[in-house]
């Protein structure tokens, strides 16, 4: 590395509207220009910190000042900024409500530095997605790109903090961790040993949690929004505000190209399709890339998710590009420089999962397989929704069913376990990917037997003949139920699954989850006022699973669970009809879906047929 291709200024504290002033390093090329375009990362996970997912095919870990070295090489100022009450900025943490003010007022700041010459890009993943999307929705000057990797809420009521109505317990998981790495825990000894002496595992086995009686009662701060996240059940203002409603304010985004990359095990798959077109809207002509792979959270170069292993092909580097990090800089170079073109045209970039043997391989993961294909939009040309009705013998096909009902039961003491699925933050509770769907001792809830979840009695399992040819579900996926209970609130989850038929390497089958969602019956009506249930009253709701790229192999099952719970990755309803986060008075629900005739449920799903 030669040090002297960049100057450091460390720790440039710049006020904010508030007077509040945030840490930032700036790195500065030693170039002869006087004036640069500016690169900027806004972060909560410590700006002097390696980035986890900053790591190459090779292994190679790529540090902070490599990054910054290799872009002011390119002749381009790099900044990286704590978020406010984060590591060495000042000011009172309160996740994601500041940081479109915050990134504002950063970026009005460099504008007025002799260093930069008018023009700004940022990047980041996760939460550092979220700092661009939030800034870019007050349209700030200077900004003339972006690059959202796996985050930048479009609606976090609808993806993010809650889904159908249910609460994502990551928030709860990421507070407790991000609460021991607060500047408070540093500073004060106390609060950071009673954090360290909580036990996670048995707080979330005493769901739910109260304010003030929690593990993260220690330091109020994370305790307050964490709640205040959590009982907020209802679309009011609350959801509305800026840095969690991007949708609120699509027709004031700038005229900007931006790359966005997520995966479809990643937590943001709606929020990054939905921004992605969002930004190719009408009348907008700046160009647009979408890179969608089949990894976790930020795991770009990891060939696997969870069990399931998609092949060399599937890594980011050698494959989409030679590496991210070249990758963003030849972004930048494109639509920083003063030859920055706007005449390119959008351009897509998707791996569709499955078409492998299904053999285990070394690391004993099933060979799932998949492939990447390049289009110009999503959703894809060539798509078809296809329609699949649930039958009272269990069977799911195109056929119309004869009339009739399906009843489960919903324990919210006994809650159906999560098993993966497209999670981020969940650990050490919760880890999302594609695993066979089975209560294994590695998954939180579980009765450690390995007992196939579909033997539960509190799950309906719905599935077809094996296919007679390859189905690629490519896009939306829907489940439209018609259902009663007995109890004025409850919960129904739905999860699609791709089930293997039988193997030498698996006996019994591989039953693979590719998608899955949840809705919360109080709001089958409208997402601002509860509307409770009737005894053998009989609603329709929608369920919305993450949209998804996977082929159903000739021979395999498409399959269909439905239950009345997902926990831990969602909050458990106690069918009471408490408030959201209470549930003193738990209830087992006796649920029934509905099937054919006027009360026909349906699964319906995007389908691929020109590939």
């Amino acid at each position: 590395m030669q040090l002297d291709s960049y100057k450091l200024i460390k720790n440039q504290m710049i006020s904010m509207r508030d007077g509040i002033r945030l840490a930032t390093d700036i790195y500065l090329p030693t170039s002869a220009e006087k004036a640069w375009p500016v690169i900027i990362e806004r972060t909560p996970y410590n700006k002097n910190a390696h980035s986890r997912s900053e790591i190459n095919l090779d292994g190679h870990k790529i540090s902070r000042e490599e990054m910054a070295t290799l872009f002011c090489r390119q002749g381009f100022v790099v900044i990286f900024q704590d978020c406010r009450g984060r590591y060495q900025s000042e000011g009172e943490f309160i996740k994601y409500i500041n940081e479109g003010q915050d990134g504002f007022d950063t970026y009005t700041w460099i504008l007025q530095q002799p260093w930069c010459n008018g023009s700004i890009g940022s990047m980041g993943l996760s939460y550092a997605a979220h700092t661009q999307m939030a800034a870019a929705c007050l349209n700030p000057p200077g900004l003339k790109t972006m690059v959202l990797d796996s985050g930048g809420f479009h609606n976090a009521f609808r993806c993010g903090a809650r889904q159908g109505g249910a609460f994502e317990l990551k928030q709860a998981t990421w507070a407790f961790k991000q609460a021991q790495l607060s500047p408070l825990a540093q500073q004060s000894s106390i609060t950071k040993t009673a954090l360290s002496q909580e036990n996670i595992h048995d707080w979330f086995a005493k769901m739910p949690w109260q304010p003030g009686h929690s593990p993260l009662r220690h330091h109020p701060e994370y305790e307050n929004y964490l709640f205040e996240q959590w009982q907020e059940g209802f679309f009011t203002d609350f959801w509305k505000q800026l840095g969690i409603y991007a949708e609120g304010y699509y027709d004031t985004l700038p005229d900007i190209p931006v790359l966005f990359m997520s995966s479809w095990y990643d937590a943001y798959v709606p929020s990054t399709l939905a921004n992605f077109n969002a930004f190719k809207a009408k009348d907008r002509k700046a160009p647009q890339r979408l890179i969608m792979g089949p990894w976790l959270h930020g795991d770009r170069n990891t060939t696997y998710s969870g069990n399931a292993e998609f092949g060399y092909q599937a890594s980011f580097d050698k494959n989409v590009s030679d590496n991210w990090l070249t990758c963003r800089l030849d972004w930048f170079n494109q639509h920083l420089k003063e030859h920055a073109s706007t005449t390119q045209k959008d351009s897509v970039s998707l791996f569709i999962m499955g078409g492998g043997s299904g053999k285990r391989n070394a690391e004993g993961r099933i060979e799932h397989g998949g492939y990447w294909i390049h289009s110009n939009c999503w959703p894809l040309t060539g798509t078809s929704t296809q329609q699949w009705f649930l039958h009272d013998n269990m069977s799911l096909s195109q056929a119309q069913s004869s009339s009739g009902a399906l009843s489960f039961q919903s324990n919210p003491h006994h809650p159906v376990p999560t098993i993966g699925g497209s999670i981020t933050s969940g650990l050490p509770i919760f880890a999302g990917g594609a695993f066979d769907q089975r209560e294994s001792a590695e998954f939180f809830g579980t009765d450690g037997s390995n007992m196939p979840l579909a033997a539960r009695a509190d799950i309906l399992v719905f599935q077809t003949e094996p296919l007679k040819e390859d189905l690629i579900v490519a896009g939306k996926v829907k489940i439209k139920l018609w259902v009663d209970s007995d109890c004025p609130d409850t919960d129904f989850t739905a999860k699609l699954v791709d089930v293997y038929p039988p193997s030498e390497d698996y006996p019994q089958g591989y039953a693979m989850n590719i998608t899955d969602g949840i809705f919360r019956a109080r709001y089958h009506k409208s997402w601002t006022e509860a509307s409770w249930l009737e005894k053998g009253q009989i609603i329709q709701l929608t369920i919305e699973p993450f949209e998804t790229c996977n082929i159903f192999k000739k021979g395999h099952r498409l399959r269909l669970d439905i239950a009345g719970s997902n926990f831990p990755h969602f909050d458990c309803n106690p069918n009471s009809g408490e408030p959201e986060g209470q549930a003193r008075r738990k209830q087992i629900a006796t649920n029934h879906v509905h099937v054919g005739g006027i009360y026909a449920s349906v699964l319906e799903i995007d389908v691929l047929t020109n590939n």
